[in-house]
């Protein structure tokens, strides 16, 4: 089997984040970035699967400038087995994005292909359901669980909706992405450090990539969210109702 993994490059959650003053995007200097975490978690669980069934090979794929090496180094170092990155440094939305993908995948074809359900930079949540519009795949989002059938050929994905959990039993290939308690990753020992340096890592100028690079969202502006205004002590309950109904007009 083999399985095709995303792994963007994102700000780290726990960064401070500022908008320029012109809002045409956000000051990077002096931030980190790291893997965007719900592909960290579509990775652990590529590994878990190659561990589990054995004979899988885990192949990593990001979109983004060289800078990227750094997050699929560490994906790497976390056991996967190569990684594939399309080089642009302009940002590309994720229309492009999953154009790329099926591109890639048309290419490789895996089995399986595991991404994060979202990237916590922009939100979309939308390129897994691209990608498997786009191929003609069987898709399964908010994956909490995945079981394999004794074949390989189908699996059961438990993911997480509204009222609960729903089960879906997909045929493969298929997509699948990962929702936040699919698992917990692992952290990149030393060895894997070491071995990582040795890995293939492909690069590939989004030019020689083949699809179309027009973009369909045009982001003109950014802006950061309003100040919180100070709270205000009230004297009584009659006093806190009545700003609820001429304030808040919540009630």
């Amino acid at each position: 089997m083999k399985i095709l993994v995303t792994a963007k490059r994102v700000p780290d959650p726990n960064a401070t984040i500022k908008v320029r003053p012109d809002g045409s995007g956000i000051v990077t200097d002096n931030v980190k970035y790291v893997i965007n975490p719900f592909c960290e978690i579509a990775i652990e669980e590529a590994l878990r699967i190659k561990e589990k069934h054995g004979g899988a090979e885990v192949v990593l794929v990001s979109v983004g400038g060289k800078v990227a090496q750094e997050q699929l180094r560490t994906g790497l170092a976390m056991g996967a087995d190569r990684a594939i990155l399309v080089v642009s440094e302009q940002e590309v939305d994720p229309a492009v994005v999953a154009r790329i993908l099926k591109k890639l995948i048309e290419n490789e074809k895996p089995e399986l292909v595991v991404m994060g359900k979202q990237a916590i930079d922009d939100d979309s949540n939308v390129v897994g359901q691209m990608v498997a519009e786009l191929l003609g795949w069987a898709q399964a989002t908010f994956a909490s669980a995945i079981q394999f059938a004794d074949d390989k050929q189908s699996a059961v994905v438990t993911r997480e909706v509204d009222g609960g959990l729903e089960d879906l039993e997909i045929r493969l290939p298929a997509v699948v992405t990962a929702d936040l308690r699919l698992n917990e990753p692992r952290y990149a020992s030393l060895p894997g450090i070491m071995k990582a340096r040795k890995k293939e890592l492909k690069e590939i100028p989004i030019a020689e990539v083949g699809v179309d690079l027009t973009p369909t969202v045009k982001i003109r502006k950014l802006e950061p969210p309003p100040k919180r205004q100070a709270g205000k002590k009230v004297g009584s309950v009659e006093e806190l109702v009545q700003l609820l109904h001429t304030e808040a007009k919540v009630i």
